[in-house]
């Protein structure tokens, strides 16, 4: 049974001040709902996630009591993920033939501030400040950087092109491009990593309208198929966010398996995809992703962000939205955010940041402590 993906919807990513979480998760529903032309009573299951922002089954008191299944999930930054793929497995089984998928969140104003205890650490592991994951990611890419020949001036690179794709974008938190000297001179957080190379904890709400792909046409003229939606957990001696102790070899990422996985299940390459979405907390995390994801070798990333290759109208535009750069982070909606943008890639509907030539396969790429990916692969 083949997924489609007839509706979506976004609450502006940012701070709401007078709207809660569950009610922004609550208007991406709506938007959602009336991009698919369906009323909410019509829609047979639902899952949903939130980290700071209350349970997403409490979504039923703003659109409806009416009995619908909804399951809560939870897996870190890959909740939007999580909730995708639940939805896209619920249609694929054959139980369900309409259902929606949602996140959303509003987090407090400063850093991310995760107890050990509840990740199976110790305190010390706290202690020492690398709960404090701008530390951790530092470190994590001073060593990628160190292995594989990646300059400073590759992570100025990401940003820039981060926040000129968020000045396109109207849904976007940060709307005012940065050149790459005042990107170089922010202050330093957490060597290498400088103030604009962090995405920052937000607010906001994406949803997601999925159905049986042969029913796809009583709702839209223009479907599009998530042909693979993949989650995968990390291995021993993966270096990954939480990781207390490093084994003698570095195993593979999590991103590796869920990357393969997701293009045999959709039976295409790397080379096929021509619009990308890649988890980017930071500026380091894009570029190691772009390995891990399988768009070029580990060290060619330099070449390939100083010939522009991942800019809008490069070979392999990769977060023409502003990624979470631009955007911000609200945890539960961040992945579901990836694949409403690349709908709109693929609808032709994306305004100034559209990617030319008509692009007909994108992917998105979501990763969560303490190392789970999520991949989705969509086709018009």
């Amino acid at each position: 049974m083949d997924v489609a993906i007839i509706g979506i919807g976004l609450h502006r990513f940012g701070r709401t001040e007078n709207m809660s979480g569950l009610q922004q998760g609550a208007a991406a529903v709506r938007s959602a709902l009336k991009d698919a032309g369906i009323e909410w009573p019509q829609v047979q299951f639902a899952v949903g996630g939130s980290q700071d922002a209350g349970n997403a089954d409490s979504l039923v008191n703003e659109l409806g009591l009416t009995g619908i299944q909804f399951t809560n999930v939870w897996n870190g930054c890959a909740t939007g993920g999580s909730a995708l793929h639940s939805a896209y497995s619920a249609i694929k089984s054959g139980e369900y033939d309409l259902g929606v998928a949602v996140g959303f969140d509003k987090h407090p104003r400063g850093a991310f501030n995760p107890k050990p205890g509840d990740w199976g650490l110790d305190d010390w592991y706290g202690e020492v400040g690398l709960m404090l994951t701008t530390q951790f990611f530092a470190m994590k890419i001073q060593r990628y950087m160190h292995d594989y020949g990646i300059s400073n001036d590759a992570l100025i690179r990401v940003a820039e092109k981060a926040f000129h794709n968020g000045s396109l974008n109207p849904d976007a938190w940060r709307t005012t491009a940065l050149s790459y000297e005042e990107i170089a001179a922010s202050p330093m957080i957490s060597e290498p990593l400088r103030k604009y190379m962090f995405c920052s904890p937000a607010e906001g709400g994406t949803a997601l309208v999925l159905c049986r792909a042969d029913r796809a046409h009583q709702y839209t003229r223009h479907p599009l198929f998530l042909k693979a939606a993949v989650v995968r957990t990390r291995y021993y001696g993966s270096f990954e966010v939480f990781s207390p102790a490093q084994a003698p070899a570095v195993n593979q990422s999590a991103t590796v398996t869920a990357s393969r996985d997701a293009f045999e299940l959709a039976g295409i390459g790397p080379e096929d995809v021509q619009v990308a979405q890649l988890q980017d907390t930071e500026s380091g995390a894009e570029i190691m992703h772009m390995a891990e994801n399988g768009f070029c070798q580990h060290g060619e990333q330099e070449k390939l962000l100083r010939e522009g290759a991942t800019r809008i109208d490069g070979r392999l535009p990769v977060n023409t939205d502003g990624g979470c750069l631009a955007n911000g982070e609200p945890v539960g909606a961040s992945g579901l955010r990836q694949v409403y943008e690349i709908c709109h890639q693929l609808r032709g509907s994306a305004g100034a940041r559209q990617v030319p030539g008509k692009p007909s396969v994108g992917y998105t790429h979501v990763y969560g402590a303490p190392g789970v990916s999520g991949v989705n692969i969509i086709t018009r």
